[in-house]
């Protein structure tokens, strides 16, 4: 009887820890963004944050769009080849680029690169007494470090994942074409006839989305952090955690809505 209560108290204590969380996140959340609709704004650190979310980003993303449409293309061979659907093979990757793997695939490589950067960037900040001294030079630091880094990540990961849609329909034209024997010219005809407004606009979306909850849990974390060094450290590996299980987890939600369109 009680083993059952220690287990009934157990998961009671982390639900509500769980609740508790998720409130400070969306009270965090809030606080920042009514930060930019009240000035003044800092553009500085907005350009900034663009600069390292946006452009020193691309490399890593452009990269792993590419592959994966080239892995895609090849993968959907395989299987198509065995129902002579091989004509679908142009339909399937950039459908399956511009919906799913350019945003979320964009997003986990932003997460672990700028969600990190951004967690212990603040965190530093925050043990070493930085965030309390912008408050003594009276500058709000939600104002400051967190509502330009949010802008930024909602601006710059749909930039990024337009650049993803090319690239990854541009993987899967190279393998096809040199690869796999496809008509260069018919390949491209397959690809624009079938992909829609509605398809990359439903990317766009998400990407954005997951562009916010980047730069929300690198800040969040690295708002909340303490315990030195070692708490900079939990505060990083929090931050891409997190983010990346938001990201799955918002992506169901978002292909959820749109499905039901």
């Amino acid at each position: 009887m009680n083993s059952l209560l220690d287990a009934l108290a157990a998961i009671g204590r982390g639900t509500t820890h769980a609740c508790r969380v998720a409130g400070e996140i969306a009270l965090f959340a809030i606080e920042g963004l009514s930060h930019l609709v009240r000035p003044p704004f800092y553009w500085r650190m907005f350009g900034r944050a663009m600069l390292e979310i946006g452009y020193f980003s691309l490399p890593v993303v452009a990269l792993t769009a590419v592959f994966t449409g080239m892995v895609l293309a090849l993968q959907s061979y395989t299987g198509f080849s065995r129902f002579s659907a091989q004509s679908a093979i142009a339909n399937l990757v950039v459908l399956s680029v511009t919906r799913e793997l350019g945003p979320v695939l964009a997003g986990l490589m932003v997460a672990g690169r700028i969600g990190a950067a951004m967690a212990a960037e603040i965190g530093t900040m925050r043990v070493t007494d930085q965030v309390d001294a912008l408050t003594t030079l009276s500058t709000n630091p939600m104002k400051y470090l967190v509502a330009p880094r949010l802008l930024a990540g909602t601006i710059a990961l749909p930039l990024l994942v337009i650049v993803a849609d090319v690239l990854g329909v541009m993987g899967g034209f190279i393998v096809a074409v040199a690869k796999l024997g496809f008509n260069a010219s018919t390949y491209l005809t397959n690809t624009v006839n079938f992909v829609q407004a509605d398809d990359v606009i439903s990317g766009l979306v998400k990407a954005a989305v997951f562009g916010f909850l980047i730069a929300l849990m690198g800040c969040y974390q690295g708002y909340k952090s303490r315990g030195g060094a070692q708490g900079v450290g939990a505060a990083t590996t929090a931050a891409v955690v997190s983010a990346s299980i938001l990201i799955l987890a918002f992506d169901y939600v978002l292909t959820e809505m749109f499905f039901a369109q």
